[in-house]
């Protein structure tokens, strides 16, 4: 019985913290949202603290047996919250991931928002307000969407590698705050030390509240740029840049996409891969050269 109450007592103060990074005067009051704790860590505190702030909460994905987190639900499988948000004419739908530090979100419309997307929202929103620190941070497969939208209101963009820890190095070398990931794992470093989806949640969520904006509305500032990844499986791991056949073809590709669009290529760090990643506006141009280049990697690792 003493540790169920430890436990109680500890599922308060995260609920109490949570809410305290609410601006101060602003509660969830009118609010309908579709909650989707992926049958993890949120499945309790989520609905709890929206409910507590005065938002209507419908929980899905909110039932874990230790067995079913992320199946079929969670910001890695968004579909049923897609469907839900409309369905019941919700305001808003939040989607965590099993242990709760990734978030996306639905409008009310059904469309997935991703984590560019989200942070795309809450710089704007603290640059209107003049409260944006620093730059905000991304990383180098962030959409160029984000990239062109943040420069159109004056804000300074950066990329970190893929990885929280990178992007938060990066914050706490440039002085900024926001930064994050497109799968939804983002920082706040005024709210919380580390990606927490349900506070990250909740300062969208507030930014809805003080504007009286719909999410779609949020995010229509931000064009969204296709995007191709194709793997290139090589016999063993090697760098890109080492081949000179490879670097040539890369530049002669950012030549030809110029400003309008970006190539990255990674290797995998867990298998024998490399990701060859393009993005512009021009969707056709973008599946062309990235099978181009997809070529010329997989001839280089030959």
């Amino acid at each position: 019985l003493g540790k169920a109450k430890r436990i109680d007592t500890a599922r308060v103060r995260y609920q109490d913290f949570c809410a305290a990074s609410m601006p101060e005067g602003v509660d969830l009051e009118g609010l309908k949202v579709v909650f989707d704790g992926a049958n993890g860590a949120g499945s309790k505190v989520g609905p709890r603290t929206l409910g507590n702030l005065g938002a209507e909460v419908i929980p899905i994905g909110c039932s874990p047996n230790g067995k079913n987190i992320n199946e079929g639900c969670g910001s890695t499988n968004p579909e049923l919250l897609r469907l839900t948000v409309p369905a019941v004419k919700a305001d808003v739908g939040v989607a965590l991931d099993g242990d709760g530090d990734r978030v996306v979100m639905v409008d009310e419309q059904g469309r997935l928002v991703d984590g560019d997307q989200l942070l795309y929202v809450l710089a704007t929103a603290r640059k209107d307000k003049g409260g944006l620190e620093g730059p905000v941070v991304g990383t180098v497969m962030s959409n160029l969407g984000l990239e062109h939208a943040l420069q159109a209101k004056d804000i300074e963009f950066r990329r970190a590698a893929v990885g929280d820890r990178y992007v938060l190095e990066a914050l706490n070398d440039s002085g900024g705050v926001l930064g994050g990931e497109t799968s939804g794992h983002m920082l706040v470093l005024d709210k919380t030390t580390t990606g927490d989806g349900l506070i990250s949640a909740l300062q969208i969520l507030a930014v809805m509240k003080e504007t009286g904006k719909t999410l779609s509305e949020l995010v229509a500032g931000m064009p969204k740029y296709p995007q191709t990844m194709i793997n290139v499986r090589t016999e063993q791991r090697m760098d890109p840049a080492e081949s000179p056949a490879i670097r040539d073809a890369v530049a002669a590709a950012e030549g030809e996409l110029a400003d309008s669009g970006r190539v990255v290529l990674r290797a995998s760090g867990t298998e024998p891969v490399i990701r060859v990643m393009v993005e512009g506006q021009n969707e056709e141009q973008v599946v062309s050269v990235a099978e181009r280049l997809a070529s010329v990697v997989a001839d280089a690792a030959a």
